[in-house]
């Protein structure tokens, strides 16, 4: 035979097989031509081509590429030479090649009759049994009679392998273990047969339960030369669907390989066979038996994994056959014959180990249901031994429904099968796929389990190995960043909604430098640790200089900022302080409201924010503010979830507790105290200052109450005791009252903290250094003053060239304060609109956060221009309670009443009038519950009876520590809830904030799984969210940082905006929902969450057939419907019996994930709903 060059080829194929032929036929200057789908329009392969054609219009998408017509009309039109088929499709049949030859083109593949014979598995193994070859029991195509085919099956014994005539590739193929489950399989079956083959053909193979999956690569030229290519190993399957491949097999010798690829010869000889095919064998593991099961007539998805074993290009071989080309001729020859680059069989290579993965778009935390969408992001692997063959895979690419989940096939070459393992994982490891699901960690799991490495495994190792769903959560944080940045882009930070934002760009903060070379100075912590807690009470008081706390980590942007300051700007002024001022006393940086508004607002975890402090200070006390049996909440909790949290905070980096009560009540802080004390941190207890010590009109609050509550405090083993003027209207007179009188009456140092509300707070902090007081608390120059506290500089200058002279640094306090000035600027929609001090707070006594954020409630009531009345309410609020102590949560619900009686203009005269119905806040309610403890002398009992709706005669309730009428919390099942209701694996600390808060720490750790941890993010980002055309540098660990650019933002349509990034300098595009788009018209509505009687669609799909109408019963295990996507059916099946009380859908509707399906209703008892793979 003369050679016949081939000159054109159409591939009969989409996706990665049709880009393979095109790659072959390209470098051998062979012009190309594809066929594309209307739904393929968008795929690679179309553009790979020389020249693409639309096939099938107008058909539905498999049955475009099952269109021989018009296939043909296209070759002919195009004036091919030859048609490859690929895998699949129509490559296994024989009308088809025959309607090729007749056309007078080549078809690149085994003779019409052969395919008939081999393609055919039941033909195919009537060969088998000629050629001498062990067959696998089995029965002839199955008739359509349902009682003659369970005869069959009961002849060869059950269980019994259902298996489609025509095609591979695991389609129609089903294990059936019993009679009972034949009639479904059955119909399944030869549906899916049809719909991938053109032929709904179907037969019964007896099921070997420990079985491998061995296949022997054959080619054969026109010339009666046959080889074979060796062995691989395809046994790793899910759902008969090969997942790993490997060449060689690891649990073959070489007398087993060779007979076993003997016996391939014999049956591929037997028909005189041409081109690529497989013999495909089931080797029982038990006695090693191989039986013959099936011929697959055409190139195979794995053929990759011999190619790199034997350096034979199969594809490429395959059209020198149809060339007329000659096996064991490597170059054209004298004598005219036409090379086919294959060796002879004694010269046939088997070189390494070679291994391919399928990477697909299945989520196998899913049951591996398909996904589809747009990849936001591909970055393959590459480098040397790794081979990849893709199909539309890219970033931008879109996934459809309509076809195999295959993306990209990756094969590894090695000289050593545990060499080739690890550089496969390597390279599925450097793979970055976003956007939609894939299986990249399932293969993962799978080649690197010691069963794969051993080679011990059968075809159920997936099904009987559920470790190799056990997998690491990936954390994919630039894509997850880019989701945040794009939606506070497009819609805005909720956080500052309806605020005067500034005018960006803001400048950076000039942060002062400071040498790291040498060791951090030693300071109080160091102290602590060499003393402990007893011995540096002592040492307190016997140093002379004035220690100073500084408040701006906690306190003072509390008060100024509404608790808004971000992590990402406390941290880089710490190494600085803590070795230019390591003289301060402590740092406050943790507790209070900053703990639930880290978790609230600015999705940060506190836990983090202190442990990152603690290792830029390791020198300096860290101080927190405790509420009592509050912790940081604004309840009571169970004694032990206190004790549990203060255990926590000791071993996260708190070294110094302020543990207070927002009613003085020393009996409701024992159990903070005793924990505190447990741990071995210094515990200070604050006694809340209220009223005027000197007002005779007020006797309340005289000096021998709050002498005795220090009394108290000392006799419940505190080490130091605070004196907490919230509202800053301790007056100097007072201050140094009681500091005097407290350290006569116990001995223990004393801790002095007030706010400058008044403008005048450091004249009374200066009071309380000269009578005697050992620590005061200050705030950074431009973080002072105000609501906030004294000027910590100021304080310091004061008593510079004094015994007291505290010896911090002016040049570094100037430093920082500069720092802090530009930190500020970030956060001017949060600052309240105050001017100046004002000496009203001596007549509302409202605690400094409380007037800061009070002031922000009004206004968002729209009550800011009647602040006076505001103001005014609070003060008589408070004299309505009964003069209580107000402070954090007691000042809130003061707070809360205020703003009632303003916005419903009404006094607290209209509140005490019996007749009048008031619907209290539900704070005051749970206030005068005693919820949050009891005043000294109790709660006005009329109010009480109001606020409460008692009976005539019913009593208010009478003092009980709250803790005592909670009982424990189980903290093995609170884990077990708590990680359950966050998604995710919670440690000890995380489980402290979800006893604290659960709801928060709900919607916190949703917004981590969803954006990641946008406390990288810098704060104007964060807040007023990125600007057009400025590079962002996010470091996401340390020497790792991704580079943002904000490129555009553009219309998607009237539902979405497209908003276009650049990451580490590569494209980026993000779809964000328009604000309006859940109106869009038409849409499906969604079933509800954990609704037993709404079936959802377990995944996106279309609707292939419904099985039940509404008013029909249905059993457990019914059919409700089934739905395909890429090939696959899933049935969803009711769970219990029940009632049909809706269907929405109908046969050929497209669905989206979770959109609602089917409603039940019970009929004796509830019925829910499972999904069931076929």
């Amino acid at each position: 035979m003369q050679p016949a060059p081939i000159r054109s080829i159409l591939i009969a194929n989409r996706s990665e097989i049709a880009i393979r032929v095109m790659r072959a036929a390209n470098e051998m200057r062979i012009r190309t031509v594809a066929i594309y789908s209307q739904q393929d329009r968008q795929s690679l392969h179309r553009f790979k081509a020389d020249e693409s054609y639309l096939v099938g219009e107008g058909k539905k998408p498999l049955a475009a590429y099952l269109d021989g017509e018009d296939i043909l009309r296209i070759a002919r039109d195009a004036g091919v030479d030859a048609i490859h088929p690929g895998y699949g499709f129509l490559s296994e049949n024989p009308d088809f090649a025959d309607a090729v030859v007749a056309a007078g083109l080549r078809w690149i593949g085994p003779r019409a009759e052969v395919m008939r014979t081999l393609g055919n598995k039941v033909a195919a193994r009537h060969a088998a049994v000629a050629a001498g070859v062990p067959v696998m029991p089995a029965t002839p195509p199955l008739p359509l009679d349902l009682e003659e085919c369970q005869r069959l099956a009961e002849g060869i014994g059950f269980p019994v392998m259902l298996k489609a005539s025509w095609g591979g590739g695991g389609r129609g193929m089903r294990v059936i273990a019993s009679a009972d489950e034949l009639p479904g399989a059955l119909e399944a079956s030869r549906r899916e047969a049809l719909a991938a083959f053109g032929n709904d053909e179907v037969y019964f193979e007896k099921l070997i339960r420990r079985a491998r999956h061995v296949e022997v690569q054959i080619l054969g030229d026109q010339h009666g030369n046959i080889v074979h290519l060796h062995e691989r190993d395809c046994t790793v399957q899910r759902r008969n669907q090969k997942v790993v491949e490997r060449a060689p097999a690891p649990y073959l010798d070489a007398a087993g390989r060779a007979r076993l690829c003997d016996s391939a010869l014999a049956l591929m000889r037997s028909v005189h066979y041409t081109h690529a095919g497989t013999v495909e064998f089931l080797m029982d593991a038990d006695d090693q038996q191989c039986y013959f099961i099936e011929v697959n007539p055409r190139i195979q998805v794995e053929h990759t994994v011999t190619e790199l074993v034997t350096g034979v290009d199969i594809v490429r071989a395959q059209i020198r056959i149809s060339e007329g080309g000659h096996i064991g001729v490597n170059q054209e020859t004298k004598d005219g014959r036409h090379p086919t680059g294959v060796p002879l069989q004694a010269d046939m290579p088997l070189r390494g180990h070679a291994l391919q993965c399928r990477v697909t778009t299945e989520d196998p935390e899913n049951g591996f249901l398909p996904d589809y969408g747009r990849l936001t992001a591909y970055r393959s692997a590459a480098g040397f031994g790794i081979r990849l063959d893709g199909g539309t895979a890219y970033t931008g690419a879109v996934i459809t429904p309509y076809y195999d989940s295959l993306l990209v096939k990756v094969t590894a070459w090695a000289p050593t099968a545990i060499e080739t393992s690890q550089r496969m994982d390597r390279a599925l490891r450097e793979f970055r796929i976003r956007g939609v699901a894939t299986n990249l960690q399932f293969l993962e799991n799978v080649i690197n389990h010691p069963d794969f490495a051993a080679g011990e495994v059968t075809t159920r190792f997936i099904e009987d190995t559920p470790e190799l769903l056990e997998f690491t959560v990936r954390r994919d944080r630039a894509t997850k960043l880019l989701r945040f940045l794009a939606e506070t882009a497009v819609h805005g930070n909720p956080e500052v909604a309806g605020r005067t934002l500034p005018a960006l760009p803001l400048p950076k903060p000039v942060l002062p430098k400071v040498d790291r070379s040498g060791a951090v100075p030693d300071g109080t912590r160091q102290r602590l640790q060499a003393l402990g807690a007893k011995g540096f009470a002592q040492w307190m008081l016997d140093h002379k200089p004035a220690l100073i706390t500084d408040t701006t980590l906690r306190d003072s942007h509390q008060s100024l900022l509404a608790t808004r300051m971000r992590t990402a700007d406390m941290l880089p002024i710490v190494p600085y302080v803590a070795r230019e001022l390591p003289q301060l006393f402590s740092l406050e940086c943790w507790g209070g409201a900053t703990f639930d508004v880290a978790l609230r607002f600015l999705k940060e975890d506190p836990w983090a924010r202190l442990a990152q402090i603690r290792e830029r200070a390791p020198n300096i006390l860290l101080q927190m503010l405790l509420r009592g049996s509050n912790a940081v909440g604004y309840t009571n909790y169970a004694d032990n979830v206190v004790r549990h949290f203060v255990q926590q905070a000791a071993s996260g980096g708190i070294d110094l507790f302020r543990v207070f009560d927002s009613l003085n009540w020393v009996q409701n802080m024992r159990v903070a105290i005793d924990a505190v004390v447990e741990t071995g941190a210094l515990c200070e207890g604050a006694i809340c200052y209220s009223g005027d010590l000197f007002d005779t009109s007020r006797p309340k609050y005289d000096l021998a109450y709050y002498v005795g509550l220090a009394r108290e405090l000392k006799q419940a083993g505190v080490h130091i005791i605070g004196i907490k003027d919230m509202a800053g209207i301790c007056r100097p007179r007072a201050a140094a009252a009681l500091v005097k009188a407290i350290k006569e009456e116990t001995g223990l140092p004393v801790h002095f903290h007030t706010h400058d509300t008044s403008g005048a707070a450091a004249a009374s902090v200066l009071a309380a250094v000269e009578a005697g007081c050992d620590a005061v608390d200050g705030a950074i120059d431009s973080m002072s003053g105000l609501t906030s506290q004294p000027n910590l500089s100021a304080i310091a200058a004061a008593l510079a060239g004094t015994e007291r002279d505290p010896g911090l640094s002016q040049n570094a306090l100037h430093a920082t304060a500069m720092y802090w000035e530009g930190v500020r600027r970030f956060y001017s929609p949060f600052e309240a609109d105050i001017r100046s001090g004002t000496a009203d707070v001596y007549r509302h006594e409202m605690p400094g956060g409380q007037y800061t954020n009070l002031r922000e409630q009004a206004r968002s009531l729209g009550l800011a221009h009647r602040w006076t009345e505001v103001s005014q309410a609070y003060a008589d609020v408070n004299h309505l309670f009964g003069d209580i102590v107000k402070v954090t949560p007691t000042s809130k619900v003061v707070g809360d009443m205020a703003l009632m009686l303003v916005s419903s203009d009404m006094s607290t005269a209209d509140v005490l009038d019996l007749a009048r119905e008031v619907a209290f806040p539900a704070s005051v309610v749970s206030l005068f519950k005693g919820e949050l403890g009891f005043p000294p002398d109790g709660f006005p009992p009329e109010l009480s009876r109001k606020v409460l709706k008692l009976a005539d005669g019913e009593a208010p309730p009478t003092p009980y520590r709250p803790g005592d009428r909670l009982p424990d919390v189980d903290l093995a099942a609170a884990r077990t809830e708590a990680e359950a209701a966050c998604g995710m694996p919670l440690d000890e600390f995380q489980l402290a904030s979800y006893l604290m808060y659960p709801k928060v720490m709900r919607d916190y750790c949703a917004h981590v799984l969803e954006n990641g941890d946008t406390s990288v993010l810098p704060t104007p980002v964060f807040f007023y969210g990125p600007q057009l055309q400025q590079e962002l540098a996010v470091e996401i660990d340390p020497g790792k940082t991704l580079l943002v650019a904000l490129q555009s933002i553009a219309p998607d349509g009237e539902t979405a905006h497209k908003v276009q990034f650049e990451l580490n300098g590569q494209s980026r595009t993000v779809r964000v929902a328009a604000a309006n788009a859940g109106a869009a018209e038409g849409a499906r509505p969604l079933a509800e969450s954990g609704n037993p009687w709404h079936v959802a669609a377990p995944m996106p799909g279309a609707i292939v057939n419904v099985a039940v109408a509404a008013g029909q019963r249905v059993k457990a295990g019914d059919t409700l419907l089934s739905l395909e996507a890429m090939k696959m059916e899933t049935h969803v099946a009711a769970e219990r019996d029940a009632e049909v009380e809706a269907v929405h859908v109908a046969a050929g509707d497209r669905v989206q994930a979770k959109e609602l399906l089917v409603v039940l209703r019970a009929v004796e008892g509830e019925a829910g709903f499972s999904v069931s793979r076929p």
